[in-house]
């Protein structure tokens, strides 16, 4: 290689280290010891930089970035990036201070120049992503600068597009990490860091983190296979990737995109358009997250309806009416018919303020209903303080009026032991009824025919602490139970019949 290019290389690479070096003199002198650290590092990549550009010109060892232009890539853009990087932040914690200033603008137009320099003599991929593109279709390749476009007004430092967020760095250099770290700390954002793939891993899982600012060069688990783990991850695959890489080339970069990386930023990258994709990268995801909330809602309010359904309708209904938006009126031939009312509450409730009333009515309601499970009755509704259920109508029952008397029993029990000590009259009949729900505003799963009408009527005639049931169901209980005829009473609607007062079971 011809001496000249070594000189155009190293020309800016010495207005680097050269400016770095007087303004570390000046910070010592004008008490600016807080900017000895950012100062340092540049002057580290530039000496690095400095060793890159006398391999390039090392015949035993220039071959390796001939044969590897990834390799040219990644010690070009890593020190760059780190120069040009804590260049940018210490213009703008200047100042007022305009000669410190304009040294570090020379420092940042050098490590620009520098690039341009290495991109148009070994012909690296690295000029598309760091605002240089081939213009020459044949013959000697030429580079032509192109300009990023300048927002009218700059956001100060500081600044962040929308709400911060809480960001992981991955990168296996530790410059490279302290120096985006602090940029986007700055920001307003939360930053936490990891050296190699493992450890953004781990940091992931113990997280969370809203955004991943991902290298690709790592030690243990490069950034593919990071974001392969990422995707096939169902705690993270939601997680948005920015892949920060020293590399341009178009394959790796379309590569990423297919693994599920978000965005991509070469190194050295530009502060104002990685703020704007960090913003924009945030906000995706908390609209996202957003969406995944309301789902989350939606499901957890259909969980609730559903819940409300069965609780108001019985299981089997409440699927049919989901199914089919109705439920079709059946036909049930021996179903048990339980009528349950407290004596005397009219007059209780004059005598006691309506809190009281409903919470101890609401007890005793929740003690049949227990009693009622036990003995597989299924609830069919309370009025007032009247209380209905069946047996054998949902599921088949071989003893439906049985049952009726077993609960029955236990329910008289259950209100004469409680604090009121309430007396309650039960009337049970057995026979066909016609289930089914009426209505579509407030649904209501109910039963009609006579023998609810005679089931009612049986509970009427009860005497306070018994159960009341007819002749013909009496035929079915007497070989189980011990009762007392009471012989003919009218009854409403059905004129004299033979009642029976059930006093156990035997």
């Amino acid at each position: 290689m011809p001496a000249s290019l070594k000189h155009e290389l190293r020309t800016p690479l010495n207005h680097i280290i050269g400016y770095c070096e007087m303004l570390m003199e000046e910070a010592q002198e004008q008490g600016l010891e807080a900017s000895l650290p950012d100062l340092e590092r540049i002057h580290t990549a530039g000496r690095r930089l400095l060793a890159v550009i006398n391999e390039l010109f090392d015949p035993a060892k220039v071959a390796a970035y001939k044969t590897n232009p990834r390799l040219l890539d990644h010690e070009v853009r890593t020190p760059l990036n780190q120069i040009i990087g804590y260049a940018e932040m210490l213009q703008e914690e200047a100042g007022d201070r305009q000669t410190f200033a304009a040294d570090l603008q020379k420092i940042h137009a050098a490590a620009r120049q520098l690039l341009q320099r290495v991109v148009e003599n070994f012909g690296s991929s690295t000029g598309q992503a760091t605002g240089w593109t081939q213009t020459a279709p044949s013959g000697a390749t030429t580079f032509v600068r192109r300009e990023p476009a300048t927002p009218k007004s700059r956001r100060p430092a500081g600044a962040s597009l929308g709400e911060a967020g809480s960001l992981l760095v991955a990168d296996d250099d530790a410059a490279n990490r302290e120096m985006l770290s602090r940029r986007l700390v700055r920001l307003g954002h939360r930053v936490a860091v990891a050296e190699n793939g493992r450890d953004t891993l781990e940091k992931l899982h113990a997280g969370p983190f809203d955004l991943l600012l991902l290298d690709i060069q790592m030690p243990e688990l490069n950034g593919y296979e990071v974001l392969e783990q990422i995707k096939a991850d169902p705690q993270l695959r939601n997680l948005p990737v920015i892949v920060l890489s020293a590399s341009s080339e178009t394959d790796r970069i379309a590569h990423c995109i297919e693994l599920g990386a978000e965005d991509y930023l070469p190194k050295p990258f530009d502060p104002v358009l990685l703020q704007a994709r960090i913003g924009a990268c945030l906000e995706k995801k908390r609209l996202r997250d957003r969406e995944v909330s309301y789902l989350r809602q939606i499901e957890e309010q259909k969980q609730r309806s559903d819940e409300l359904l069965h609780i108001i309708l019985p299981h089997d209904v409440a699927e049919e009416l989901k199914a089919t938006n109705s439920v079709k009126p059946r036909r049930f031939e021996n179903v048990g018919v339980l009528f349950c009312d407290l004596v005397g509450f009219t007059a209780y409730c004059d005598q006691h303020p309506p809190e009281e009333i409903l919470l101890h009515l609401q007890q005793l309601i929740e003690t049949f209903e227990q009693l009622t499970l036990r003995h597989r009755l299924e609830k069919i509704k309370t009025i007032g303080d009247s209380f209905m259920a069946t047996a054998g109508l949902l599921a088949p029952m071989e003893k439906p009026a049985l049952a009726c008397v077993r609960c029955g029993l236990e329910m008289i029990a259950a209100a004469q032991s409680a604090p009121q000590h309430w007396q309650v009259r039960v009337g049970v009949h057995a026979g066909p009824v016609i289930a089914g729900v009426v209505g579509h505003r407030k649904y209501q799963y109910d039963i009609w025919g006579d023998t609810v009408n005679m089931a009612a009527r049986m509970e009427e005639a009860a005497a306070p602490g018994v159960i009341c049931v007819n002749s013909d169901t009496w035929k079915t209980l007497a070989g189980h139970c011990q009762g007392q005829s009471q012989g003919l009473l009218q009854i409403k609607g059905k004129g004299e019949l033979e009642v029976i007062f059930v006093e156990a079971v035997q």
